[in-house]
């Protein structure tokens, strides 16, 4: 009897320690499908990384990684020998289309376990397919620009002649002329003034040689040709170069920067002082930057940043404010200096003085015309007398 427990115990104990290990593999947490799902050409390699690796290698780089296709629950490497895992990442060479499905990757370390999924769709290599299978690259028209051959990087490894052919429309294209360019060496190819029939479907490859046997390796690329949009040039308008300001009172000097016409503006407007940021300058708060206010006046753009004083300081007479705006194209700035208003008006005092020199003037003037008339009437009646004479 002892002998016949012991045999079930040793029996059951090679019977469940794969199911414990099963569960144990499962009782994971899970985090979810990835965002992103690769959509591949059959008869291609394809390779499949876990998309959490990265955080796991950064603080526990100790792990142990699985597969496993969510459909079958098998652990990948299975029957199937065109699956396997190699520096943690699944292979499948050649992959067919019915291998399309959910990949489960799972990590784990000697206290914690999660997995994430991901989903391979696997399309036939026909015409039809290009809309599900191409990756989208935009161009910007009577430019130069560059198309990149993606997602390579596990085929081109160690690779110091790489060499990627490049097709438009199934049609290849010269490696040498005027137009397009393959880059030697990388997997870039330089398109010279850009125009609209660059738009279109471009296709890429290379060869990848595995245990003797040669794979072609293609991306499709969708182009798209995006017309040149010129960002206007925005102007400082406020022209207040010189503010006064008493001592003491709230001011506010207002930015008004002009930003063009119609479209939408990436400029930045903010205040220095002494060409530091405002909340620098003045950790109390008592020199602010306002909120921004966008406005338009007849389809032309506008902005305004105000600079408040609360209230204004006699060390802010000899503090250098500007007002800067910038984009993609051009830096510009406006000085602004704050100075005490005089609480003596010179203009004021000089009036009533102004206007007693206009009275002495004007009697001055009436007595010398008078003096100048009696004096021309004395001599006229000399010469009379003198002729009657």
């Amino acid at each position: 009897m002892f002998i016949l427990c012991m045999v079930i115990v040793g029996a059951s104990a090679f019977i469940i320690q794969p199911e414990e290990q099963t569960v144990a593999v499962r009782n994971c947490q899970f985090r979810g499908k990835h965002f992103k799902k690769y959509f591949r050409v059959e008869e291609e390699p394809v390779v499949l990384r876990c998309p959490h690796e990265e955080s796991w290698l950064w603080t526990s780089p100790h792990t142990n990684i699985m597969w496993h296709k969510n459909d079958s629950g098998r652990i990948i490497p299975g029957e199937d020998t065109r699956m396997w895992v190699q520096d943690r990442a699944l292979w499948i060479l050649p992959a067919l289309q019915r291998d399309s499905g959910t990949y489960v990757c799972t990590i784990r370390n000697a206290s914690y376990c999660d997995e994430m999924s991901i989903e391979l769709r696997v399309f036939e290599n026909i015409k039809a397919s290009l809309p599900f299978i191409s990756y989208l690259q935009i161009l910007t028209l009577s430019t130069s620009g560059l198309l990149v051959c993606p997602e390579l990087s596990k085929f081109t490894r160690n690779k110091t002649d790489l060499n990627i052919q490049w097709y438009k429309d199934s049609t290849p294209l010269d490696q040498d002329n005027e137009k397009f360019l393959s880059l030697r060496g990388t997997t870039r190819l330089f398109i010279h003034n850009v125009s609209v029939e660059d738009a279109g479907y471009y296709s890429c490859g290379m060869t990848f040689s595995h245990n003797g046997t040669q794979y072609n390796v293609t991306r499709n690329i969708n182009v798209r040709v995006n017309k040149k949009e010129e960002e206007p040039i925005p102007v400082i308008v406020s022209h207040h170069q010189t503010i006064l300001a008493s001592l003491g009172s709230k001011l506010t000097i207002p930015c008004k920067v002009f930003l063009g016409v119609g479209k939408k503006s990436t400029s930045i407007v903010w205040w220095t002082a002494n060409d530091t940021n405002i909340d620098s300058a003045y950790p109390s708060g008592r020199v602010t930057e306002g909120p921004d206010k966008e406005y338009s006046e007849n389809n032309e753009n506008y902005i305004e940043v105000p600079l408040v004083f609360d209230p204004v300081a006699r060390e802010d007479l000899n503090t250098d404010f500007k007002c800067s705006v910038t984009n993609k194209k051009i830096f510009r700035t406006l000085r602004t200096r704050v100075k005490e208003a005089s609480t003596f008006s010179w203009e004021i005092a000089l009036a009533p003085l102004s206007l007693v020199f206009l009275v002495f003037g004007g009697i001055c003037m009436h007595r010398w015309c008078k003096h100048r008339t009696e004096k021309a009437y004395g001599l006229t009646m000399i010469k009379t007398d003198h002729e009657d004479f």
